[in-house]
């Protein structure tokens, strides 16, 4: 993986979106995780299709919310772009008692990568399960969000 020594979001020491003018559009792959740390009991409830209430499917209702959260990244973080999003697919699982794994994928076909947009859908998702288990317990953890997978652009990455 390229590194670098400077932030690429400033110019002159200010706020400045990078110029991807001149890129060429090259297909864009990025994959996240997010975690989320719950009691063991909730984990049963949820695996045993009691995972309705009054806001409707937890885990249904999380994979939507993390779509549109993908696809409004460059609303909600400054200085992304505004991006054609092809795909978005998120995947929720138990992994084990207690975690939960929520992994979002995201494609595109453009001039800059799409790292954010997963990292945002994940993340949001995570949040909407939280939101929806919270009527129920307050003892949950949102942890381990990060990229997993990025290809297109300059460089591929794959992480453990």
């Amino acid at each position: 993986m390229e590194t670098t020594t400077q932030f690429s979001h400033l110019k002159a020491d200010a706020p400045a979106m990078v110029d991807i003018s001149e890129k060429t559009n090259t297909r864009r792959e990025a994959i996240a995780v997010s975690h989320i740390r719950i009691p063991i009991w909730l984990t049963e409830q949820l695996q045993n299709d009691a995972a309705i209430n009054q806001k409707g499917p937890v885990f249904h209702t999380a994979i939507i919310a993390g779509t549109m959260a993908a696809k409004s990244t460059s609303a909600l973080i400054p200085l992304c772009h505004a991006i054609g999003i092809d795909y978005v697919h998120i995947d929720i699982d138990i992994d084990e008692p207690g975690i939960i794994a929520i992994r979002c994928r995201v494609k595109s076909l453009g001039r800059t990568g799409v790292e954010m947009e997963a990292l945002t859908g994940a993340s949001v998702a995570a949040l909407t399960i939280y939101d929806m288990c919270k009527s129920l317990s307050f003892d949950m953890e949102i942890t381990g969000t990060r990229l997993m997978k990025k290809t297109g652009g300059k460089s591929d990455v794959e992480l453990p």
